[in-house]
């Protein structure tokens, strides 16, 4: 995004007649950063070969300017009303420009490692947070079919304390991007929110009855909202960390309007077509308060293996494993102590009891298809992402804290972390810990068993 201080040309705007798919801009060379991964095939890790991929950073990080000039689309949190007056002109006057990673947005990658960094003061403007995607070539993202398989990756998150999420996750969206702009520029994003705060949804502008946030000066709310199946591997930070599934019907992306697409953007959160809570497995969360965390079992002070597997066949996901690799040791999830949950895994009975447990009056992963349904998305292809960021509506509570916060902190599922109800607060995180980063390296994808030495 540049300022309009900059501005170096003023470009007279043209309506347009009809509706034509993002363009991509010529102002900065788009060159994706390239990060290996490993496809397994053996067991035990002893049989992986490289793959040689890229990486592409989201669409809603660009900035976004008239076609051919360098007059701001979108400024701040808000369009430019002249450019901008409908949808269609919009999409049809600017332009999504290219990136340069690691001096706007501190986004660096070597060999099999990515680091996402925080805040990074660029040339123009201050970045906060990212979310880039793995590709497979220039013009596709790196496309998943999760069931059957396992998913192996290392992380280190020592540097995110209350209040950032460090995540990796897969969501159902579709493997050329959208638009003119397509991957190559990474469009095409959609979740388990119907994230509503994305700047162009199905290849066209998204600025019409754009209402600017209140407490982000860099974001706001569409009309319309971007729907898909939402596989959280990985959300976290060295006090939580939580794998959640997320069901959605249809499975893969679909376009919502106003309060009708629910999830976080829109004041019915049950009201959409998507699981905005998910089913999730938190240590914590199931009573298990000594097990994530620095100086834990599993010690968030240094860096660790996660592995997360897939088990069933086809389109029939049965059930959601987790282990973690550290120190030489293969570490299990653990059983929970709450009264009345069993199991170290997610399946659909896990997911029935926690509902019951947690005395959930509205269980939106049942309602919208429950396992059958992720497996389905699954089976379509998922994209891998990869993100920081922090919280603008919940403070990250929901990972971190007691959630909601007017919550008995002893009624079961309440309390998620050991973070304070007054931490998380976006304004007080982005200047306590402007350096944070999170390091994920060491992608691992094969069948079950083939990226790690399972425990006998």
């Amino acid at each position: 995004m540049v300022p309009t201080s900059i501005l170096k040309a003023i470009t007279v705007f043209l309506s347009a007649t009809a509706v034509t798919a993002q363009n991509a801009g010529s102002q900065q060379s788009e060159t994706h950063p390239k990060m290996s991964w490993k496809r397994c095939t053996g067991t035990g890790g002893s049989s992986c070969s490289n793959v040689s991929g890229e990486l592409v950073i989201d669409a809603n990080w660009r900035w976004l300017h008239a076609k051919g000039g360098y007059t701001n689309c979108y400024d701040g949190n808000k369009w430019n009303e002249t450019a901008c007056a409908t949808n269609a002109q919009c999409t049809s006057n600017c332009e999504i420009e290219g990136a340069d990673y690691t001096k706007t947005y501190g986004i660096t990658a070597s060999s099999d490692a990515l680091t996402l960094k925080f805040i990074t003061k660029g040339e123009y403007a201050t970045n906060i947070g990212s979310r880039v995607y793995l590709m497979k070539d220039s013009s596709n993202y790196e496309m998943f079919k999760l069931v059957g398989n396992e998913f192996t990756f290392d992380v280190d998150l020592s540097q995110l304390p209350c209040g950032l999420n460090g995540a990796l996750y897969f969501v159902s969206m579709p493997q050329k991007g959208q638009g003119k702009a397509g991957a190559k520029y990474g469009t095409g994003y959609c979740d388990a929110q119907c994230a509503r705060d994305l700047k162009y949804i199905d290849g066209e502008a998204n600025a019409e009855g754009w209402e600017a946030s209140s407490n982000d000066p860099n974001a706001g709310v569409g009309k319309k909202g971007a729907c898909c199946a939402e596989m959280d591997v990985w959300e976290a930070n060295s006090i939580s960390t939580a794998l959640t599934p997320h069901s959605c019907q249809p499975e893969g992306y679909s376009v919502c309007e106003g309060t009708g697409c629910g999830g976080t953007y829109s004041g019915d959160r049950y009201a959409g077509t998507c699981d905005a809570n998910g089913c999730d497995f938190n240590p914590y969360r199931v009573g298990v308060k000594d097990f994530y965390g620095k100086g834990m079992t599993v010690d968030t002070s240094k860096t660790m293996t996660v592995v997360t597997q897939f088990i069933g066949s086809g389109t029939g996901l049965t059930e959601l494993k987790r282990f973690y690799v550290q120190g030489g040791k293969v570490i299990s999830n653990p059983e929970p102590t709450v009264e009345g949950m069993t199991g170290n895994s997610i399946t659909q009975q896990w997911c029935d009891t926690q509902q019951k447990v947690f005395q959930e009056e509205v269980y939106p992963f049942n309602e919208h298809g429950g396992m059958a349904s992720m497996g389905k998305g699954m089976d379509l292809g998922m994209v891998l992402v990869m993100s920081l960021w922090d919280d603008h509506y919940a403070n990250m509570l929901w990972l971190d804290s007691i959630y909601p916060t007017d919550s008995d902190p002893d009624k079961p599922g309440a309390a998620r972390g050991s973070c304070d109800i007054t931490s998380g607060v976006p304004a007080d995180v982005e200047s306590n810990s402007a350096n944070a980063q999170v390091k994920f390296s060491n992608i691992k994808f094969g069948p079950i068993g083939s990226t790690f030495a399972a425990p006998s």
